[in-house]
């Protein structure tokens, strides 16, 4: 079992904690909020006062922050985690960030001989509390063997994308290939309703035809369909518009800086923004077939 230093306890980073002391981990948290310090000292963890007390002698810290610029403001500089780090431990960011912040941090990393990896995940909230979480990670390989003795107690599927940074660009042509088919999805349900078709009975045929993705099988998004799906229950997340627009904000700039002309890409991050405009940043994202209806 191993020392982990675990900071960020939100909607994910608490279920992600639960489950290291769960698999017998000795965990250190720290967050800001001292509800969500509490909570995770309730199931067996030790509270720190600061993310370096949190770092300091562990085999791993783990992070799970909301943006590249706490990633940044964590682990560089003469302050950051970094600097008080050798190279026993190991870290890894689980944070969904830009690719060049986490490039950035995976090269000074390097630099002073401590492995990291960029780790975000998929899967949302249900999937951090159940543990099958999948983990899309860049860094060297002999990072990503010790990252996955980890890891595993946390998610189901591991891939090690690439270099630092890549885990990054994995996450968002994944999430950017979600809000995709999901605003197909409810494209397609919504016209079929339209014309008289039962959205459960047409769900059921694309199921068995070529429109058959993930949206329509385990998130459909039309209400009465599915009734472990969000839409069955007022929109309430599962995955928020508001980390959609974030996600898919993050994916556009990924495009940009290689040169990708992403035009269904665009056109979701268009549909999602202005979702979320219209005050629905809090429902799940499946919400978006609301949209479609007008």
């Amino acid at each position: 079992m191993a020392n982990v230093g675990f900071i960020g306890l939100g909607n994910m980073g608490g279920p992600m904690a639960s489950n290291l002391i769960k698999a017998g981990h000795s965990v250190v948290v720290f967050d800001l909020s001292q509800a969500a310090c509490d909570q995770l000292q309730g199931l067996g963890a030790s509270v720190a006062r600061s993310s370096a007390e949190a770092a300091t002698g562990m085999d791993y810290v783990i992070s799970m922050l909301p943006a590249g610029k706490h990633v940044a403001i964590t682990y560089l500089g003469d302050g950051g985690l970094l600097s008080m780090l050798d190279a026993t431990t190991t870290v890894l960011d689980c944070s969904t960030i830009d690719a060049a912040t986490a490039r950035t941090v995976g090269a000074e990393a390097a630099e002073r001989g401590i492995g990291f990896m960029d780790a975000p995940v998929s899967g949302g909230v249900a999937a951090a509390a159940a543990g099958t979480l999948a983990f899309m990670c860049g860094g060297d390989a002999n990072t990503f063997e010790k990252a996955r003795l980890i890891l595993q107690d946390m998610g189901k599927n591991i891939f090690h994308a690439g270099r630092a940074g890549s885990g990054q660009v994995a996450k968002g042509c994944n999430n950017m290939l979600l809000a995709i088919h999901m605003i197909g999805t409810s494209e397609a349900l919504e016209m079929g309703a339209r014309n008289g078709l039962d959205p459960k009975v047409l769900s059921e045929i694309m199921l068995a035809s070529s429109g058959r993705n993930w949206s329509l099988e385990v998130y459909n998004p039309y209400p009465g369909v599915m009734e472990t799906a969000p839409a069955s229950n007022d929109y309430q997340p599962g995955f928020m518009v508001d980390l959609m627009v974030k996600d898919l904000g993050l994916a556009m700039e990924i495009a940009h800086q290689s040169e990708v002309d992403n035009v269904m890409g665009q056109l979701a991050s268009a549909l999602y923004n202005a979702h979320q405009q219209a005050g629905n940043g809090q429902k799940d994202f499946s919400s978006i077939l609301q949209t479609l209806q007008g």
